[in-house]
């Protein structure tokens, strides 16, 4: 299960030049590499970002519960 806690710490290691770690750790990895190698989109998807993170991990925690079997 993942935490918005958790993206939101990673979101802000695109001030030490990692950005997009956020989206590889919510199993977007096509733009997780996309933002790592442009720089979050030229930092204006790593600031979009700030405001989907809590939808992004939501959907990831609903599809990894769907996988499981359950809700």
């Amino acid at each position: 299960m993942r935490s918005v806690g958790v993206s939101y710490v990673l979101w802000l290691l695109c001030f030490v030049g990692l950005c997009g770690i956020h989206r590889f750790y919510n199993g977007k990895w096509v733009t997780g590499l996309i933002w790592l190698l442009t720089g979050g989109l030229f930092l204006i998807g790593q600031l979009i970002d700030l405001f989907l993170i809590p939808g992004m991990v939501e959907r990831t925690n609903v599809n990894q519960r769907l996988r499981a079997g359950g809700l």
